[in-house]
């Protein structure tokens, strides 16, 4: 008789380490949520990884009772794709943040993106260097005063979202990090989907960028500062008083009454590229900040196709090593 597959519970997921965080920190909440999640998913603990660069983020896998892999600034999404590609079955999870990712980790991070790796990539985004005390990072608003910029950051910053739909990235979604309910729900939508699963989450970091996002985040004005997306469902927000309106290719804020309503509004399609590209710009004070799954589409994994050429070419009998030195453009030297 088959074994019952084992059921868990968040405290199996909770590792005997002190999290180092500062207190406040927004990581405790993400940590949290992922823990929860986990538990959910019905995937052994076994086969859980967690790889991650440097950085506050990057201390996820010492927190999280599974496997972990701490590496370099920058270089998590390689060591990812190399386990990915070689233990399939595992589920590959990668904590970074906008300096991480962005910065010198910005090449590794539009390819794995391109290249569809089946793994999950969770970005911190606190617009700040924390853990080497307040520099601006790639994320930080022009005229950002730091350590780093005494006189305001010259530096136009990205916008991850529409970074990783510029690399083709397969999956897209934004939530923050005291969002609990809508960041669950996009951690296990990330885990369903086959392929690169990135979502951007809108972190505090209490002492060196205290209110980071309180221009959206603050219970006082959240409803009319950020548009939580539903698949099938018109874009409306403010408590359903003002929604997103095409106005020829450009989109706009109108207000709902008056012969206008819902059905009036641009409705969100996860799966078009095109309505992605325009859902990842939009930005306050404009618009609302989109949430939730901007963009997913399903198509071939890195991984798995990797895997089945690999098979194919162990199917046509092993090639003479002999044969390939003295094949083609080969040489003497005298």
């Amino acid at each position: 008789m088959d074994a019952q597959p084992r059921t868990y519970a968040k405290k199996d997921f909770m590792s005997d380490q002190i999290i180092r965080w500062c207190p406040g920190c927004g990581d405790y909440a993400i940590l949290s949520q992922a823990q929860t999640v986990f538990a959910e998913l019905g995937i052994p603990r076994e086969n859980f990884a967690i790889v991650s660069g440097i950085g506050c983020s990057s201390r996820f896998p010492y927190y999280i009772n599974a496997y972990g892999f701490h590496t370099i600034h920058g270089r998590a999404f390689a060591v990812a794709t190399g386990l990915k590609v070689t233990r399939p079955e595992l589920s590959v999870w990668v904590a970074t943040g906008d300096g991480d990712a962005l910065s010198i980790g910005g090449n590794h991070f539009i390819h794995v993106l391109r290249r569809n790796v089946d793994l999950q990539i969770l970005l911190f985004n606190n617009r700040i260097y924390g853990l080497t005390k307040g520099q601006f990072s790639p994320t930080s608003e022009v005229g950002k005063k730091t350590k780093s910029s005494p006189m305001g950051s010259v530096d136009h910053p990205f916008t991850p979202s529409a970074l990783a739909l510029g690399a083709d990235a397969s999956f897209v979604a934004r939530t923050v990090d005291i969002f609990t309910k809508d960041q669950r729900d996009v951690f296990r939508a990330a885990s369903d989907h086959k392929g690169t699963s990135f979502v951007e989450i809108l972190q505090n970091c209490n002492i060196f960028n205290d209110g980071a996002w309180d221009q959206l985040t603050d219970k006082t004005i959240r409803e009319e500062r950020c548009l939580f997306l539903q698949h099938g469902q018109p874009m409306v927000f403010a408590g359903g008083k003002k929604g997103i309106k095409l106005n020829g290719l450009r989109p706009a804020v109108v207000e709902l009454g008056n012969g206008l309503g819902p059905d009036d509004c641009l409705v969100h399609d996860e799966t078009d590229p095109f309505l992605g590209a325009i859902v990842a710009r939009l930005d306050y004070p404009e618009f609302p900040v989109p949430m939730g799954v901007l963009f997913r589409k399903e198509r071939p994994t890195y991984d798995t196709l990797v895997n089945d050429q690999v098979a194919e070419a162990k199917a046509g009998g092993a090639p003479s090593l002999q044969k390939l030195l003295n094949g083609g453009e080969t040489w003497t030297v005298k």
